[in-house]
């Protein structure tokens, strides 16, 4: 990695950076026919796209109904809506979200070369680490909105990355859209604007130009949830955003809540959560059996959200009418601020138990997140939903892959990894620091304070908000590999040059 300085790399355009390189045209010739050949071969082995039970059928119905709000975000089924005007191909979906995936990396990998330009080996490492990943077949095989959104945030961070240093009228509007785009494929980017917020603070530019940029991201986000916010007031009556998140805290506080023995909370608990507490005391009270009731032993899962027998289930069921019309949204819409109430309400009087038995856990799960889904094809089924058939124009509901079973086992050394990556991308900052990097390298610090910060805070929304999974952190982990390696380098480099010196 050259020490350059933030006004080294504005002779040449990144333009003729790619097209006028003979190494970057050889790049991006070797990039084009490894990706053919790699998604050729992937289709040969699972002609069939992968659905996951829920999810994967729910944007399908989204996308079908042309629903405006639904159980998920409604990026991805107005994705799909708009792809299905040109075809119904599943094979075509996979195509676009496989290459729209490598393009977006390709177009991180090549503004690092650009901005930082690392050494030729790491160029060359870093290179096979993205073209070459087996975890972008599998996530883009899936009818699910993870290949959309790790693009889509690849995209947004390139973006920011350039803004950093050369921002512009352009730059804002095309972050402005993507930070849109992103938001509404998954509300997990609820942060991105304050990471938007630090790069538009650091960039050295124009005040003005600052302002506007913050302003416009800030605005975009704002007025897609006042439309959303409407959307469920029409429905429900109620004003919320997300209902995920009010299920989403309910699931997570009873996974503390489970282990607390206080025979004084029924006089505290307020009147309009005590027929919900009731059912949930029930529960657990019946469900002590673990041998019986094996979902008991899961920590930080999302098993009360989705499943039947859940005690949040069956209170919606019991007490809201189901309008076959909107399959379950209305009465999952509905009592979704009950639950955010009721869950925070845990939280707030029993934090300790909500740390031992929720957070803890999900912060080891994040430290070495589980392959989970897609550790099987089609979570190991050979068969598909009537939804998915009719959308895609099947024959027959079966699916099949050329294996004798549905087990994927090349993603297996990815928890690991990730674990591994993450170390390293620590201790290659903290020697970036002692080494004061900053002074030599200050391009690289400046998005350094940037990266580390997108890091930390998706550190912190994943362990809270929700069980944490390898596809939700494809994207922290492809930043963290990127960083980690030129920390590295840098360091590795600094070291042999004092050692030269001495």
């Amino acid at each position: 990695m050259n020490t350059t300085n933030t006004k080294a790399f504005i002779g040449n355009s990144f333009k003729d950076f790619l097209l006028h390189s003979r190494r970057n045209k050889a790049l991006l010739w070797i990039a084009g026919i490894t990706i053919l050949l790699q998604f050729i071969v992937f289709k040969y082995m699972y002609p069939y796209a992968g659905f996951f039970d829920g999810g994967s059928y729910v944007y399908l119905e989204t996308a079908y109904l042309n629903f405006n709000v639904n159980i998920y975000p409604i990026g991805y089924p107005k994705f799909l809506r708009i792809l299905s005007a040109f075809t119904h191909s599943d094979t075509a979906l996979v195509a676009f979200q496989y290459l729209l995936l490598q393009c977006s990396a390709l177009y991180f990998l090549f503004t690092l070369y650009y901005l930082y330009k690392p050494g030729r080996i790491l160029a060359i490492l870093l290179f096979i680490c993205m073209v070459g990943n087996p975890l972008f077949l599998y996530v883009s095989n899936y009818v699910t909105s993870d290949a959309l959104f790790i693009s889509l945030s690849l995209l947004w961070l390139t973006t920011l990355l350039w803004i950093l240093h050369r921002l512009t009228r352009q730059l804002i509007v095309i972050h402005t859209l993507l930070l849109l785009l992103v938001f509404m494929v998954r509300y997990s980017a609820l942060f991105y604007p304050l990471i938007a917020i630090l790069a538009f603070v650091l960039s050295h530019q124009p005040l003005r130009m600052k302002l506007v940029g913050i302003v416009a991201s800030l605005l975009v986000i704002a007025s897609f949830m006042y439309y959303t916010s409407n959307q469920y007031k029409e429905l429900t009556g109620i004003r919320q955003f997300s209902p995920f998140s009010g299920w989403q805290m309910a699931n997570n506080a009873l996974y503390a809540y489970r282990y607390v023995q206080d025979t004084q909370l029924d006089s505290m608990l307020p009147t309009r959560f005590k027929q919900l507490d009731a059912m949930v005391r029930t529960y657990f009270d019946t469900t002590r059996n673990v041998y019986e009731n094996p979902q008991e032993m899961f920590l930080a899962n999302s098993w009360y959200m989705w499943n039947l027998r859940s005690p949040l289930r069956l209170y919606m069921q019991k007490h809201f009418y189901m309008d076959n019309t909107l399959g379950n949204l209305k009465p999952w819409a509905t009592v979704a601020p009950l639950y955010a109430d009721y869950g925070a309400y845990l939280i707030k009087q029993y934090p300790m138990e909500f740390v031992q038995f929720y957070l803890w856990p999900n912060a080891v799960k994040f430290y070495t997140p589980p392959v989970e889904f897609l550790e099987t094809y089609n979570m190991g089924k050979d068969s598909i939903a009537p939804i998915a058939q009719a959308w895609f124009g099947y024959k027959s509901r079966k699916v099949k892959t050329i294996f004798k079973d549905m087990k994927v086992t090349i993603l297996n050394f990815y928890p690991v990894t990730t674990a591994i990556l993450n170390v390293l991308f620590m201790l290659g900052l903290v020697g970036f620091i002692i080494l004061k990097g900053n002074k030599q390298y200050p391009a690289m610090a400046l998005s350094l304070s940037l990266v580390s910060s997108l890091l930390l805070m998706n550190m912190g929304f994943s362990i809270f908000a929700a069980p944490i999974a390898l596809r939700f952190q494809v994207f922290p982990l492809l930043v963290a590999l990127s960083f980690a390696l030129m920390l590295i380098e840098y360091v590795f480099k600094a070291a042999f040059t004092e050692g030269k010196k001495n």
